[in-house]
């Protein structure tokens, strides 16, 4: 049964709040800047400004959505799918959730998967489950894979980079190994966690959704319950086609293949492809992204027969759906600024650092875990808190006697469980936007199973650094 109506708080004020927090912080320390009234107030512009590329990113993709919808094909398709799975919808979960986790131990697919949550909640409920095993299954599925980054360029890469360009050399070997194991343990105990729920949903109509969550669920994404066609037209059946090209195109788009192989090679295989928006796959990021879509956006109308007015009304629709969540994302992003003008993150970063000199493996680990746990969740991006803290945190490991590729990965691992919840992360925040599903409720089903995860990575990576020289 759904629980009743909480008396929660929206996602934007607990963002506001959190960047309240940090200003009063910052008042309260000696050794960083006083957060301004001005600061505070124009926290949330510059975290717009600083995450304008995504925000366009998701306005596009809104839109190329909504332009997918009005053909008719998106809806037809999944309940034909749906259809021939005929009871066996519960196993779309592991093979949705292990295709997340690769995207994210290899190229750190957390941004990219705001184009998957409005799709998968929507096959999802249509399937007879509900939108929190969507979120949990892009979230958990992808935030897992990042926690175990074997080859991830923007995680273990970066951080592998700051240690190489002191001079340090870095075992990319004990790296790939460890991040395997954390990704494989982990992923192994969320699929059992997701499908368990989804399950108890489908068969036993325990949905942890509130009633308002619920209602909103249904609004967006069961449609009416009018008949429709399980039949696609060839016009459809086009849409569909290019709808699938659209995403795996952006997978290989945002993959550093450069990183992968030699340069003569990467020119050879994918040069060509700069034709488009004067970047080669590889090496596009949001701004060549948002143009992609915006390009199938019109193909994909043309195909499934729309006229020239109903594509533009149809995007522009598809852009308001989405302006929520563009604006989660500035809020959330405006925390890290915050933190950035005062030089609160490198104050704590630097107590880090002294906290944890002279300790024991034992020791030494699980502490590192806990500090990156909260240098984390100030630095909520990957990249951006491994080029802020290894090279503090690695020369430290060294000095000690400890393999800096454990380290690595105790900050991966960190990184990675703290962007499952954190509300400083605009994909979390976003997310779960899209899937209509309160912060408050993804906390209260999510938590068991963080908390699990938390103490296996904790566990393999004190072992790895008592075992590995």
């Amino acid at each position: 049964m759904a629980k009743r109506k909480r008396n929660t708080i929206t996602a934007f004020s607990i963002l506001l709040l959190i960047i309240f927090a940090l200003a009063i912080i910052t008042w309260l320390l000696p050794d960083v800047e006083d957060a301004s009234i001005a600061t505070i107030v124009m926290a949330p512009y510059n975290g717009l400004v600083n995450a304008i590329d995504v925000c366009v990113f998701v306005l596009v993709l809104g839109g190329f959505l909504g332009v997918i919808t009005k053909t008719g094909a998106l809806d037809t398709g999944i309940k034909a799918l749906v259809k021939r799975l005929n009871g066996k919808e519960l196993y779309l979960i592991p093979a949705l959730m292990i295709l997340f986790a690769l995207g994210g131990t290899t190229f750190g697919m957390c941004e990219e998967t705001m184009g998957f949550y409005a799709l998968v909640s929507a096959t999802m409920v249509a399937a007879g489950f509900d939108t929190l095993v969507a979120a949990a299954i892009i979230l958990l599925g992808a935030g897992i894979g990042c926690l175990g980054s074997t080859v991830n360029p923007f995680a273990t890469g970066i951080a592998s980079d700051a240690l190489v360009s002191l001079g340090y050399e870095v075992n990319q070997g004990v790296i790939i190994i460890l991040g395997l194991i954390l990704t494989i343990v982990n992923l192994v105990i969320c699929i059992y966690f997701v499908m368990r729920y989804a399950s108890k949903v489908k068969h036993e109509k325990g949905s942890i959704l509130t009633k308002s969550e619920l209602s909103e669920m249904h609004k967006e994404y069961a449609g009416d319950n009018t008949e429709i066609s399980l039949i696609l037209t060839n016009r459809q059946k086009g849409v569909l086609v290019l709808f699938s090209i659209s995403f795996l195109i952006m997978v290989l788009a945002v993959i550093p293949w450069d990183s992968f192989i030699p340069e003569n090679i990467f020119n050879s295989l994918f040069g060509w492809s700069s034709f488009l928006n004067g970047e080669p796959l590889g090496l596009w990021w949001f701004g060549e992204l948002s143009m992609w879509f915006f390009i199938l956006s019109v193909v994909c109308g043309i195909v499934g027969g729309l006229k020239e007015k109903e594509i533009v009304e149809a995007f522009v629709a598809g852009t308001a759906d989405v302006v929520s969540v563009i604006l989660i994302i500035a809020v959330a992003r405006g925390t890290s600024v915050l933190m950035s003008e005062t030089g609160l993150d490198v104050y704590i970063l630097n107590l880090a650092a002294n906290t944890l000199d002279g300790l024991s493996a034992i020791i030494f680990a699980p502490l590192a875990f806990l500090i990156y746990l909260g240098l984390s969740f100030l630095i909520p991006s990957s990249s951006g808190c491994a080029t802020a803290t290894m090279p503090i945190m690695g020369p430290l490991a060294i000095e000690l006697g400890y393999n800096p590729a454990v380290m690595i990965m105790v900050f991966s691992a960190a990184n990675g469980i703290v962007n499952l919840f954190t509300p400083t992360s605009g994909v979390v925040m976003g997310g779960l936007q899209i899937c209509r599903v309160d912060y408050s409720t993804w906390l209260k089903w999510a938590l068991k199973v963080i908390v699990i995860c938390t103490v296996v990575s904790v566990t393999i990576i004190t072992i790895a650094m008592i075992i590995i020289p």
